[in-house]
């Protein structure tokens, strides 16, 4: 059996040929949290699509253990995930701050870095609010997630979409009204949120069960002004259910 990443990727047309929006793309992406196992196949499918540096992270997936109910109302521990990537900012603050212009959002909604220009200043680093953005060590330049945009050059799906054995990740042309993206916002809208609202950047990426299944604190886990740290493990919440679970002081 062929793994996921090797796996032939469903095709993103950018629209119908009858569509009105068919030469004009723009890619959205949205992430249901209901359908997210914590398997992690989204942040290894990008670091083999990607080659990003042992340490460093285009796309990580964190976990959070807490009390809550089970279906009858009973007292249970409960882990929640949150898949995070770069939003794709409308107002992006890494592209105001780099003193290079080596940032640009594009036309199809994609922030991304030209690395011919980019001087290594990682004043982008320290205006992302998502933890985004890293230096990669060997090409000496700002790297991040850009929707796997030589994938998308060839008609496929990100890694991650990809990858992904949940269907966790939403992905298509949000002007292309058969797409998945646009099929899904149509159905979930109500329930549609971003992450770190008060940043206002205008996250293009949306999270559906932010509040419900993954509890908001968690969003304080997206570390601000540096990358994903590689060493972040979720011992912080043990202390918080010593009281219920008995993993008792020493």
């Amino acid at each position: 059996m062929s793994s996921p990443i090797s796996a032939s990727p469903a095709p993103v047309s950018p629209a119908s040929p009858t569509s009105a929006a068919a030469t004009e793309v723009r890619w959205g992406l949205a992430i249901d949290t209901e359908r997210c196992i914590g398997c992690h196949a989204c942040s290894v499918a990008c670091k083999v699509e990607n080659s990003v540096y042992l340490g460093a992270f285009r796309t990580k997936v964190y976990y959070h253990d807490y009390r809550g109910k089970d279906a009858v109302g009973k007292s249970t521990m409960r882990r929640a995930f949150l898949p995070t990537l770069c939003m794709q900012c409308e107002d992006a603050p890494c592209l105001t701050a780099c003193p290079t212009e080596s940032i640009r959002r594009d036309a199809d909604g994609v922030v991304r870095i030209d690395t011919e220009s980019c001087d290594r200043s990682r004043d982008c680093i320290s205006a992302c609010p998502y933890g985004a953005i890293h230096i990669d060590p060997v090409a000496q330049v700002a790297d991040k997630c850009d929707l796997c945009s030589h994938r998308l050059e060839a008609g496929m799906q990100p890694a991650c979409v990809e990858a992904c054995p949940t269907e966790v990740l939403v992905f298509g042309n949000e002007n292309d009204p058969a797409s998945a993206i646009s099929r899904f916002r149509a159905r979930h809208q109500a329930e549609l949120t971003v992450l770190k609202a008060e940043e206002k950047t205008r996250p293009a990426v949306h999270y559906r069960g932010i509040g419900s299944v993954v509890p908001r604190a968690m969003e304080r886990k997206l570390p601000k002004g540096r990358n994903h740290d590689p060493f972040t493990y979720e011992v912080d919440t043990w202390s918080e259910l010593r009281a219920d679970y008995g993993t008792g002081s020493k």
